[in-house]
């Protein structure tokens, strides 16, 4: 009986990894929303960095851990790239919502986290600063008159460069970017056609960018980890106030609010379910 619950509690824990790399990989291809945004959410960015800075700290668990999440992340990049354009070219209010309700829905435990050590008023004060840099910093994104970049191996590995930047720098929405540089409309295409011309330079920009920065943010995690959390908070709260639709009217607020309880009650119910089936630390 032992053995048998063990291995529900390992399905169960893999199909949760699984399920949140689709919706980080969905976060990196979807304008305005950030997967390292969502990869805080759902608590798998911390326990990313301390991995990919430290690959030769238990490379073998290690790896099994963040299969399910690279294999997600994979499916939700290349098989939801189609239906990600299509919603948010039709449906952009409603699809944003549903996402917001994913982050609200685990913002509780992601709140309770980043208190796990105690928590100070200079914490609240950072958190706060950085909500309003965040804010400020993407209204004045949005002001930047678009650039058209030819597409090209040079430029696709700049791409996965902003995108690996979206990994490690939560907040950053690099589809965003690549909107501005004309890049976002051929990338998506290309990753639907599965281009190797296309994906084999973007993954080579994502892997340099955040193999290079990875151990600083995972050493920053070790020596200031409170003020860490407190600052990715804040860039969570002020990312998520940005990308509030305006303008919706009619039936679609009420669509949206049923998205948006859909959301995050799909997300708390994650979270509780992690908690529940909650493993050792991998990283201290």
């Amino acid at each position: 009986m032992t053995n048998e619950n063990e291995n529900k509690k390992s399905f169960i824990d893999w199909i949760i990894r699984f399920l949140k790399g689709i919706l980080v990989g969905i976060g990196f291809i979807t304008p305005g929303l950030s997967g390292g945004v969502l990869a805080v959410v759902f608590g798998i960015y911390e326990r990313l960095m301390g991995f990919l800075g430290n690959l030769r700290d238990n490379f073998v668990k290690n790896l099994r851990f963040f299969l399910p999440v690279g294999i997600g992340g994979a499916i939700g990049v290349v098989a939801f790239s189609a239906v990600v354009d299509f919603a948010f070219s039709n449906y952009a209010a409603q699809f944003t919502w549903l996402f917001i309700g994913f982050i609200a829905g685990t913002f509780p435990s992601l709140f309770k986290t980043a208190g796990k050590k105690g928590r100070k008023t200079s914490h609240w004060i950072l958190l706060a600063l950085t909500a309003l840099g965040t804010v400020f910093f993407m209204r004045w994104m949005e002001t930047i008159r678009t650039m058209q970049l030819t597409p090209s191996f040079g430029n696709w590995l700049l791409s996965g460069v902003l995108i690996g930047l979206g990994v490690v720098v939560p907040g950053m929405s690099p589809s965003n970017f690549l909107i501005y540089l004309g890049l976002y409309q051929p990338m998506a295409s290309g990753i639907r056609q599965l281009d190797l011309g296309v994906i084999i330079p973007l993954i080579l920009g994502v892997t340099l960018i955040v193999l290079v920065l990875a151990k600083l943010i995972s050493w920053l995690f070790k020596k200031l980890y409170g003020f860490m959390y407190h600052f990715i908070l804040g860039i969570v709260v002020g990312s998520t106030i940005v990308i509030i639709p305006g303008g919706v009217s009619g039936w679609t607020i009420a669509i949206c609010a049923v998205l948006f309880i859909i959301g995050a009650l799909t997300s708390f119910f994650l979270a509780k379910l992690d908690e529940k089936y909650e493993r050792e630390e991998l990283f201290g």
